[in-house]
């Protein structure tokens, strides 16, 4: 079966063209109102990152790739929250948000509630420690933060009272180091897998897939990445 993924980040271009499902980027004019155009201009090394990880893990997924960041313009919330309600509407199954945004927003966490409700699991960065970040701090998304206790395609539930729940591999593609952002991207593919294998589990079957097949648990006690994203 196939299952999309949408990739909320700042684009991608280096992946085969069957993995593609849709592309558009969102940007937000002088009055506020977001438009959605088609892509232009080169994608971010750090969206390639993710898509690739994605990928990595889950071959055979399909991508959606929703641009909402550039050099010069960092997300914002309704940025973010239209590119979710795209992805959604494209028929993302799981949408990876390997960002973390400090402020609460209604926009933002009205966007995650109606996902959360139609049953699409939303995958998003969180700090190992330190203050809360949005949306991984929203009801019924999955917040990750990087383990280095995991090697790829392995997982840890953090048992965190607050910030990231769950826990993966942060290095980038390659092996460098990377951080939640990309451990974000892991867990996402990670996900995905288990959804293409399982294409009926829901949400609650898939949380306790993911803790009853975790590597670790706990914190790790060495010092975890901080949230590069």
């Amino acid at each position: 079966m196939s299952v999309t993924v949408g990739v909320v980040d700042g684009g991608f271009e280096r992946v085969p063209r069957a993995s593609l499902h849709a592309a558009a980027q969102f940007v937000a004019g002088d009055d506020g109102a977001v438009r959605r155009e088609v892509p232009c201009g080169r994608a971010l090394p750090h969206g390639e990152c993710v898509a690739a990880l994605v990928l990595g893990a889950a071959p055979s997924v399909r991508l959606i790739d929703a641009r909402i960041a550039t050099t010069t313009r960092p997300p914002t919330p309704r940025l973010v929250a239209e590119a979710i309600d795209w992805c959604v509407a494209e028929g993302a199954r799981i949408v990876n948000l390997s960002l973390g945004l400090a402020e609460d927003r209604s926009v933002l966490r009205e966007a995650c509630a109606r996902t959360v409700g139609q049953g699409v699991v939303l995958v998003a960065a969180a700090p190992a420690r330190g203050a809360p970040v949005y949306p991984a701090s929203y009801p019924g998304v999955f917040a990750v933060s990087g383990d280095a206790r995991c090697r790829p395609g392995q997982w840890s539930v953090l048992d965190a009272p607050a910030g990231a729940a769950w826990g993966t591999c942060p290095d980038a593609p390659g092996g460098a180091r990377g951080g939640a952002s990309l451990a974000t991207a892991r867990f996402t593919g990670i996900v995905a897998k288990f959804v293409v294998n399982y294409p009926e589990v829901g949400l609650a079957g898939l949380a306790d897939h993911l803790a009853t097949f975790a590597t670790w648990r706990g914190r790790e006690n060495r010092r975890i990445a901080e949230i590069d994203s």
